[in-house]
């Protein structure tokens, strides 16, 4: 089992960044693909972005959903035990709940929900227009 707990949310202004993060115990994220989701109001949870696990047989593997390439950027730091999601040129459609996950079995990166094993509370980004 791993622990997750998500930090670095909060509102900011159309255009601004955050760098949300997501800090694990229990197990080391560098075993496990992280993915990054978000649920806005009255919508289901999305996939943003993910990254799977160090010594994958399918080798390194990042991906983002379309509507966040070239503005987030997801990165792990083995050291630290922590995910990021870097998000720049925040725009208001970004406004949501962000939630770390991880799955512990699959060597490529899920973006359905229901592929993720451990998830954190949620930590909420509000981009005012």
């Amino acid at each position: 089992q791993v622990q997750l707990v998500e930090s670095g949310g909060g509102l900011v202004q159309a255009g601004g960044s955050l760098r949300l993060s997501c800090a694990a115990s229990g197990r080391t994220l560098s075993s496990v693909a992280v993915g990054w989701f978000r649920q806005a109001p009255g919508k289901e949870r999305e996939f943003v972005a993910g990254i799977n696990r160090i010594g994958s047989i399918i080798g390194s593997i990042i991906r983002y959903t379309d509507s966040v390439k070239g503005r987030f950027t997801i990165s792990r730091d083995n050291a630290k035990n922590t995910a990021y999601l870097q998000m720049n040129a925040l725009k208001a459609e970004d406004t949501a709940v962000y939630y770390c996950a991880a799955d512990f079995f699959a060597m490529d990166v899920q973006t359905t929900p229901r592929g993720y094993d451990s998830w954190g509370q949620g930590t909420q980004v509000t981009v005012s227009s």
